[in-house]
């Protein structure tokens, strides 16, 4: 079923919440977060840190973000046994050690002394464990979600690889959804990132009043807002390049547009996944390709482009989309990969059919021949991406969320 995109009005995700006093009183709310990988946790760990609510962080990767030590473990064995993977490993081996590897975690974070917190944050499919201990003290069951429902998750990635790659199957293993699915069903409380993400939920069969809608933060220290628009058109979109992220309309999108701005450059930042290896060589030296920038590189270069395209068919919310508004530029995207939680139709952007390469053209040609509403976007876009919406923002409107819950 398709999902139709909702009003162009400012979702209520995006009224800026204040904080209540007594929700920085540790003693008040402790929020522990844990998964397998790191995703963005320690993010928001870091903001509650600072708003001394953290009870702990609980990740495989580095402490990235400076927790203090004695709130952060690292759960060492799966580290040490992915580590080849990470470095030496085609995507496809690094992604089947992650999941076979799943054990590793699940016993170590079983083997953990439980730390004193209220509310439980942990990422889909990696939350059965947390809350099993949350429920025996009460906590609030916090679940955090990258992506859609699992429902709509499989289904729109697996239709993308019976169009473009027969044969190819969502790598995702089936016992990874059906835990998805139970932890949907136990959570007090499920994080969204986009009204996509909320609205395939309720599609689904998920009550509304679980889901609280809030899209990622942006570190502004990094992301800049542009200065200057390239003075040829340039168009930018980051992310693994994929059938999900629909990167096969993205490209015939593009053709249309080189034949009316021979001159225009397609700049795509990731590396390739295996379901898009039969239209890898249509495509390959039609566009400058970036395997893999660091942040403070990607910041730079957003700085030299027209705007940020990405015509996601399924998505959470690209947290490279919202530093993208950070830095002034205009953004096409769709609803399926969370551009109408901060885009609004012809003001920060355009919102587009994601899989019509004509309408995305259509939309990339007007913002690249009229450089006064690229200008205009661009300026809407910053205030959207960038004014109060850094990272402790991000996790301010999720404290102020867990104490209005908490205190039902």
């Amino acid at each position: 079923m398709e999902l139709k995109e909702p009003p162009s009005a400012s979702p209520n995700c995006l009224q800026r919440q204040t904080l209540p006093e007594n929700a920085m009183n540790p003693d008040r709310l402790q929020v522990l977060l844990a998964t397998c990988g790191g995703w963005w946790l320690p993010h928001p760990a870091k903001a509650f840190e600072a708003r001394g609510a953290l009870a702990g962080l609980w990740i495989s990767l580095k402490n990235s973000t400076g927790i203090s030590p004695e709130k952060y473990r690292r759960c060492w064995p799966f580290h040490l046994a992915m580590k080849p993977f990470y470095h030496l490993a085609p995507q496809i081996w690094e992604e089947k050690a992650f999941y076979a590897f799943f054990p590793l975690w699940k016993h170590w974070l079983l083997g953990q002394s439980w730390p004193e917190c209220n509310v439980v944050q942990a990422i889909l499919g990696f939350a059965t464990e947390p809350f099993d201990r949350a429920e025996k003290t009460g906590a609030l069951k916090v679940l955090d979600c990258p992506n859609s429902h699992p429902t709509s998750y499989y289904g729109y990635w697996q239709r993308e690889c019976d169009l473009w790659c027969p044969g190819e199957k969502v790598p995702v293993p089936r016992w990874m959804f059906a835990r998805m699915n139970r932890e949907l069903e136990r959570a007090d409380v499920i994080l969204c990132p986009s009204l996509f993400v909320r609205d395939s939920m309720v599609a689904n069969g998920i009550r509304p009043e679980k889901c609280f809608v809030n899209p990622f933060g942006v570190d502004l220290s990094i992301f800049k807002k542009r200065e200057n628009m390239p003075a040829t058109p340039k168009f930018i979109a980051v992310g693994t390049i994929c059938l999900r992220k629909g990167h096969q309309y993205l490209f015939r999108a593009f053709e249309r547009v080189k034949k009316q701005l021979p001159e225009a450059e397609l700049i795509c930042v990731g590396d390739y996944k295996t379901d898009f290896r039969r239209e890898r060589p249509k495509w390959e030296g039609t566009f400058t390709h970036f395997p893999n920038l660091s942040h403070p590189e990607l910041a730079k270069l957003l700085q030299t482009c027209t705007a940020f395209v990405f015509p996601s068919q399924e998505e959470g919310i690209a947290r490279a989309q919202i530093e993208a508004l950070a830095a002034g530029l205009p953004v096409i995207g769709t609803h399926e990969g969370g551009a109408t939680t901060l885009v609004a139709d012809s003001v920060e952007g355009f919102i587009v059919r994601g899989r019509d390469p004509q309408h995305i053209a259509e939309a990339m040609l007007r913002v690249a021949q009229n450089p006064e509403l690229c200008r205009r976007m661009g300026e809407a876009a910053h205030k959207k991406g960038a004014v109060k919406n850094t990272w402790q923002d991000y996790g301010d409107r999720l404290l102020a969320e867990y104490q209005k819950r908490l205190s039902r």
